[in-house]
């Protein structure tokens, strides 16, 4: 579902203010860590990692796993986070305005998984070789290449 339950009831509250929210980014690597997941976008058409918003109360590790198994069937475990930061502010075709903190994770296949667009949020979902990886922007390229450091720390702004 591309708007959670909770954001449409708050809409109606407020309107096309603007409204912060808690997204998540899910990082997915195969087991073997030499691809890694990602969607294309049916709004805009974009290759994107799979990302989303943390419902109220969720825990958000739970969420980008839930996030993942809702738009790619891939079951996953998320093993750290990677980044924190918050994205610029947007507006939307139909007047909202939304600004996240994105939490991005590092998670992992449970196993050899064919991914597809399980929900109306995509229209492919597809393996990439991580040395072959389709047109992303610079923020999920940059937090590709964080994760694939393996580092212990989440990087964040001060």
């Amino acid at each position: 579902m591309p708007t959670p339950d909770f954001v449409l009831d708050l809409r109606e509250r407020i309107g096309n203010d603007l409204l912060w929210m808690t997204g998540v980014t899910a990082l997915v690597l195969d087991p073997s860590r030499t691809r890694m997941l990602a969607v294309r976008r049916a709004d805009d058409g974009r290759w994107t990692p799979v990302t989303g918003i943390v419902d109220p109360g969720e825990e958000p590790a739970r969420a980008a796993v839930r996030e993942v198994a809702e738009e790619s069937g891939i079951a996953a475990t998320a093993l750290r986070l990677v980044d924190v930061r918050v994205l610029p502010e947007i507006s939307y075709p139909n007047g909202d305005r939304a600004q996240y903190l994105d939490l991005c994770f590092l998670c992992e296949a449970d196993a050899d998984q064919e991914p597809h667009p399980a929900d109306g949020e995509n229209t492919a979902a597809q393996w990439f070789p991580l040395d072959a990886l389709p047109p992303m922007n610079d923020r999920f390229r940059d937090n590709l290449a964080f994760a694939l450091e393996d580092r212990p720390e989440a990087r964040f702004r001060r």
